[in-house]
């Protein structure tokens, strides 16, 4: 239906630019300060894979919250 088709562009608008502003700020830090970047990927690179993964999970938490008070 013309409802569906509508809705579905919307999603997809919104999912575009999502991911748009996902490079943007992931290519915040590099560009501004690469040196604390590489300085802070050291860091991660001697994190176990439970605090990694902890971090992941917070993260993606923190996300989901922010989207469900935005929307």
């Amino acid at each position: 239906s013309e409802w569906t088709r509508r809705n579905g562009a919307a999603m997809w608008d919104d999912l575009l630019a999502a991911l748009a502003l996902v490079f943007v700020f992931e290519g915040l830090m590099p560009f501004v300060s690469p040196a604390t970047l590489r300085r802070t990927l050291a860091r991660v690179e001697g994190m176990s894979d439970g605090a990694l993964r902890f971090t992941g999970l917070s993260s993606m938490l923190l996300g989901l919250l922010i989207l469900n008070l935005v929307r």
